[in-house]
């Protein structure tokens, strides 16, 4: 896809008025293997030390340094032993702010991000965070990277723009600090919008004597 990426300053904003606006924007991820690109359909906001159910309310980490750097950079963390989820990060350096990219629609490289995820609907391949980061190859060494940056190779483009009627809010899905704040933005009535699933507590296994 051509045209320049979205600027620095879209990003250099409280990450609850910049998620809903990212909405219909199109991250794509460039490999030997050719470009991938997404349009962004569903999105939550994550405000560092001011939110419970951020990976910076404690403080910086080794994990989490990236949301404490300049905005428009990739934040990509490793979950549950197997998948990887990306985030972009928000506000001023230091305010640790993020959004992260839960669903959206293959737009380009479509062939490819179907290899990617085999017996995968045209729906299901970017249709939740670690599906959407599967679909464009993003891992590791995409963590850092500057969007930003139109040579780069993971890049955000504005896309076609969102009527604000067509955007909707709630609880994001699967925290438990802040369960309850509405900072999960989705496109009303697109089919790549993931599942909504609340926090369940895990239960320990009880083990004999």
């Amino acid at each position: 896809m051509n045209g320049a990426p979205l600027p620095r300053s879209f990003f250099d904003a409280p990450v609850e008025t910049v998620a809903p606006r990212l909405l219909g924007s199109v991250l794509v991820h460039t490999t030997a293997d050719g470009p991938v690109g997404v349009r962004l359909t569903e999105v939550e906001a994550y405000a560092g030390p001011r939110d419970p159910a951020s990976h910076a309310y404690k403080g910086q980490t080794a994990r989490n340094a990236v949301m404490f750097g300049p905005p428009g950079h990739a934040y990509v963390y490793f979950t549950y032993g197997m998948h990887y989820c990306a985030n972009l990060v928000c506000g001023p350096a230091g305010t640790a702010s993020g959004i992260l990219l839960r669903a959206g629609e293959i737009v380009e490289g479509r062939e490819l991000a179907a290899a990617r995820r085999p017996n995968s609907s045209v729906r299901d391949l970017a249709r939740g965070p670690a599906r959407l980061c599967n679909a464009l190859a993003i891992a590791r060494p995409e963590n850092g990277l500057d969007v930003c940056d139109p040579a780069g190779a993971l890049c955000i483009l504005p896309g076609d723009p969102v009527a604000p009627a067509s955007i909707r809010t709630g609880p994001r899905v699967g925290v438990n600090g802040g369960k309850d704040t509405p900072w999960r933005f989705w496109i009303d009535g697109d089919p790549t919008v993931s599942v909504y699933r609340p926090h369940v507590p895990r239960r320990r296994t009880a083990t004999r004597a």
